[in-house]
């Protein structure tokens, strides 16, 4: 049973409203690490965390209350300038906005969010406290002076101050020092550790003599499977992720609906009076004018009333947007780079249906800008560049397109070392190698299992990123392209539809019944012509401007007997492959309002809609066509061509 029975709509509420919270804290920690004396973006962190512990009070998530309290506090040192804001203070503010956002997952699953890391605890206390380790207290005593007198068989080092104060592992690293080694956290390594403290850490290690990382990393496996939640050697907490089908429309759009409605209701009344007149026998051009203008009212009526339920579909992209600078910051900081996240377009609407299928293909790019396409400070340097690098996140609208570009201004691509490495793992062969474009090289880095890192890390290189970017643009009916300069950086555009609940497709026939397939995949329509077919393996194809393309029958695809001859190709363009699709006719271009079809839906079938002369047709899967039928070879150019060839052949 729920912890929160009775309080479910609270729940959400707060939910939705100290998420965003929390995604613009997020955000404005980044900014706030940039301009660390802007007082008036550190007072707006501070009244946005506020905010969300406030409302953890009131639903009595006890242990949410204590982490926010102890983080505000750390806030309001440095509002009031008592502390300085340094990278470490700032890791470990990240580290409790991180820690506070699992809480959130704990709440949404109905459940009293479980204590926090006892570790995250001690290092906000050290940073409130000014005592820790490059985050010190303007006021702090040096470090050398405050070594406590019991510490003196300790033999005296060079201060060890740690990269990675809380790790893309969630492990806090000088918590763990201090926790293992005994030490006071004042970035003094000792020579050797006390062998009661260290053996007390891990038995199965003698780890006396050794060095403050290599205490600390023995520490690791012990320390992270404490944490609830642990799911192996990340520490990572596996989260249950569901679909927010909740949606926030301006009054404005609904009072927009409202008023058409009521339009259209008094046109309805309109023709209803015009049809009795008609019924009791008027038919004079007065009457006939008057139903035509009524008609044309509704037409117009009906439009905008379509058009204005589609806008409150649109959600605006910032709020996707929102979390990833600091995805951005959290991964440069661990790769020691120094990136700076632009956003643009936040204002540009898209549906809401698309931006959670967005989210992860938008991470991978950016995760993949910062660690492949971003160079490090010393090689930036040696070009002549700065030693901050830009990567660029922009949205806009192009007439019934929206736009997403993801820009950095790294090292680029190179088109041949990209084809000598996918000749390496065997994805494509020589003669493939020869032929390609530069275009077509670019496009090999969203084959499966294709990465260029030479070694295998928690970020990239086991090539499970980018075909899966490819992959889920192309549900929702869009594109990627790549443009990209070596020593000036890397562009990618994806393109998509405004709205997934209209979908472009064109008409084609199959002897007199229409199928539709989707217009995004439709490159150009061809006349299927004997001369230009030729035979290769057994298999018809076609050469369209150098490129060889297999040719498939709608009618194999489909199962049916071919009556006809094939008079037109569609050429088509999927992730997988190009080819032709060999039809009777076309009957040409149509916005289809999808229908699903959940009860039963045949294969092959993506759903179904009506033309605009009131007949059904199937909307058709080509992708689930090619892969279930039995005419995946393609057909022969015999059989293509039957009715047109001469005996002799």
């Amino acid at each position: 049973m729920s912890d929160f029975a009775g309080m479910e709509d609270l729940l959400q509420d707060f939910l939705i409203e100290a998420g965003d919270l929390l995604s613009g804290v997020d955000n404005k920690l980044v900014d706030l690490e940039r301009t660390p004396n802007d007082s008036g973006l550190l007072n707006e962190i501070f009244r946005g965390f506020h905010t969300i512990k406030g409302g953890a009070g009131f639903l009595n998530a006890t242990e949410l209350v204590t982490l926010c309290h102890l983080t505000e506090n750390l806030f309001d040192k440095l509002r009031n300038a008592e502390l300085a804001i340094t990278p470490e203070t700032m890791d470990v503010i990240l580290a409790a906005t991180g820690a506070v956002r699992d809480m959130f997952n704990d709440l949404e699953r109905g459940q009293q969010p479980s204590a926090a890391d006892p570790h995250l605890i001690s290092q906000l206390k050290l940073a409130i406290a000014g005592n820790l380790v490059g985050g010190a207290a303007k006021t702090a005593v040096p470090a050398a002076a405050a070594v406590p007198k019991a510490e003196t068989a300790l033999v005296p080092v060079a201060p060890v101050v740690v990269h990675h104060p809380v790790g893309d592992d969630g492990i806090d690293w000088q918590a763990l020092y201090e926790a293992v080694t005994g030490a006071p956290s004042l970035g003094v390594a000792p020579a050797s550790a006390p062998s009661a403290v260290v053996n007390g850490a891990d038995p199965s290690h003698n780890l006396e003599g050794k060095s403050a990382d290599e205490i600390i990393k023995a520490a690791i496996g012990r320390r992270a499977s404490d944490k609830p939640g642990y799911s192996g050697p990340t520490g990572r907490r596996e989260v249950e992720r569901t679909r927010d089908n909740s949606i926030r429309v301006d009054t404005s759009r609904l009072d927009q609906v409202l008023n058409l409605s009521g339009e259209i209701g008094l046109t309805k009344n309109r023709l209803n009076a015009l049809r009795s007149d008609i019924l009791n026998g008027r038919s004079d051009p007065e009457t006939l004018h008057a139903l035509d203008v009524a008609v044309s009212q509704l037409d117009l009526l009906v439009s905008d009333l379509q058009n204005a339920v589609m806008k409150t579909r649109m959600q605006p992209i910032g709020r996707l947007f929102q979390k990833y600078p600091r995805i951005a910051r959290d991964l440069a900081r661990s790769l020691g780079k120094d990136v700076e996240l632009m956003l643009s377009g936040e204002e540009t609407e898209i549906d809401k249906t698309m931006i959670e299928d967005l989210s992860d293909p938008i991470i991978h790019l950016i995760r993949n800008a910062v660690d492949h396409g971003v160079e490090p400070t010393h090689e930036r340097l040696a070009a002549g560049k700065s030693d901050k690098s830009v990567v660029r996140l922009e949205a806009r609208q192009e007439g019934d397109h929206i736009v997403i570009i993801v820009a950095d201004d790294g090292r680029g691509m190179s088109a041949e070392r990209l084809r000598a490495k996918a000749l390496e793992k065997g994805l494509i062969t020589d003669e493939e190698a020869n032929t390609m474009d530069e275009r077509q090289s670019y496009n090999l880095i969203f084959l499966p299992g294709f990465s260029t890192a030479s070694a295998v890390s928690d970020v990239s290189g086991r090539g499970v990123g980018m075909d899966v970017v490819k992959t889920n643009i192309q549900k929702l009916n869009g594109t990627i392209d790549i443009r990209s300069t070596q020593g000036k950086g890397t562009t990618f555009i994806i393109s998509l539809p405004l709205t997934l609940a209209i979908l472009p497709v064109l008409v084609v026939r199959l002897a007199e019944q229409p199928f539709a397939v989707p217009l995004s995949m439709v490159r150009e329509i061809l006349p299927i012509e004997a001369e230009h077919v030729q035979e290769v393996g057994g298999r018809a194809t076609m050469v369209v401007r150098g490129e060889v393309l297999p040719i498939y029958t709608l009618s194999g695809l489909l199962g049916w007997p071919q009556e006809h001859v094939a008079e037109y190709g569609v050429l088509m363009q999927t992730a997988e492959r190009n080819y032709v699709l060999a039809i009777d006719s076309f009957a040409g271009r149509e916005d289809a309002v999808i229908k699903s079809l959940d009860a039963f839906r045949p294969k092959g079938v993506a759903g179904v809609t009506t033309l605009s002369n009131g007949q059904i047709v199937l909307i058709l899967d080509m992708k689930e066509l090619l892969g279930s039928s039995s005419d995946q070879g393609g057909t022969t150019r015999k059989a293509l061509l039957r009715d047109r060839l001469p005996v002799a052949a």
